[in-house]
């Protein structure tokens, strides 16, 4: 495999990143996961705009413009064969560089950009969930941040898989249900779309984004509000979006079945056209 490091593509088992670089110490960093469909990221500007935000709040330079990250990105898929692929994930990877012993911000930062991709195996048809115990905090700055440190994730989603689920389901400090371990959470009450509040607990993800801009232009009433978990258990159907997997319903809910809408397969078709016809317009 090939990756692209700080301007140049080189074999992956050759490449060096510096043990002092802050992202792995300290998880001091950002990225972004991308999906490519048949060499087209979609909905790359959309990404970009999250990532330079994130940089802006960190304080993390981004020393590349969109332009050249989108031009890094073709010349990576190319040289690893798959730029004609049906599913590839392209990470794109931002941190603050290399740096002294302790947390102060070095003095010169020389901020690390990596660029990953991989093919990408079909969404599941469908996911089942478990409550889990740690909690997203909306009081911490990296809440809506697509930053490094991922480690309540990672025992969010083991902790699902112990209790014989695909995904955790995540609460909030204030007990509503925030998301999933790397997804955000839709539910169905009746021919009515909910999704989560975005109130600090939540990361505002680029396909949530998309359907609350898309639903209602095929007459789908579309609302965020905070969802407690005995709404969730009553609803007619709940689905996980993220951007490599786009939407997939949710078949279970510690361990109770929820059922299929039949709004959610008329959803995740329109999405796709709605990806298609991004990527005609050159996003």
């Amino acid at each position: 495999m090939k990756l692209w490091l700080n301007g140049k593509i080189a074999n992956a088992w050759d490449t060096r990143i510096d043990p002092t670089d802050r992202g792995f110490l300290l998880g001091d960093g950002l990225f972004e996961t991308m999906l490519v469909r048949q060499s087209n990221v979609a909905l790359f500007e959309e990404h970009m705009i999250r990532l330079m935000k994130g940089a802006e709040v960190t304080g993390i330079h981004l020393p590349y413009t969109p332009d050249q990250i989108e031009a890094a990105s073709d010349d990576l898929l190319e040289v690893n064969g798959l730029a004609d692929a049906p599913r590839v994930a392209l990470r794109l990877t931002l941190t603050r560089g290399t740096g002294p012993r302790g947390l102060a911000l070095p003095p010169e930062p020389r901020p690390t950009v990596l660029l990953t991709c991989a093919a990408s195996a079909a969404p599941p048809e469908r996911l089942s969930l478990a409550t889990v115990a740690p909690r997203r905090n909306p009081w911490s700055p990296s809440a809506r941040l697509k930053a490094l440190p991922y480690l309540d994730n990672v025992l969010a989603k083991e902790e699902a898989h112990e209790k014989g689920a695909d995904d955790a389901l995540l609460l909030d400090t204030g007990g509503n249900i925030a998301c999933a371990s790397a997804a955000n959470i839709f539910i169905w009450e009746g021919d009515r779309l909910v999704t989560p509040a975005d109130r600090g607990a939540i990361l505002p993800g680029i396909t949530r984004a998309a359907l609350l801009e898309l639903a209602p232009g095929i007459g789908i009433k579309v609302a965020e509000e905070d969802i407690t978990p005995e709404r969730l258990a009553r609803a007619d159907g709940a689905f996980l979006t993220n951007s490599l997997m786009g939407i997939v319903p949710v078949s279970r809910l510690d361990g109770t079945e929820l059922p299929t809408h039949p709004l959610t397969a008329r959803l995740s078709a329109a999405y796709e056209l709605f990806l298609d016809a991004a990527a005609e317009n050159g996003n």
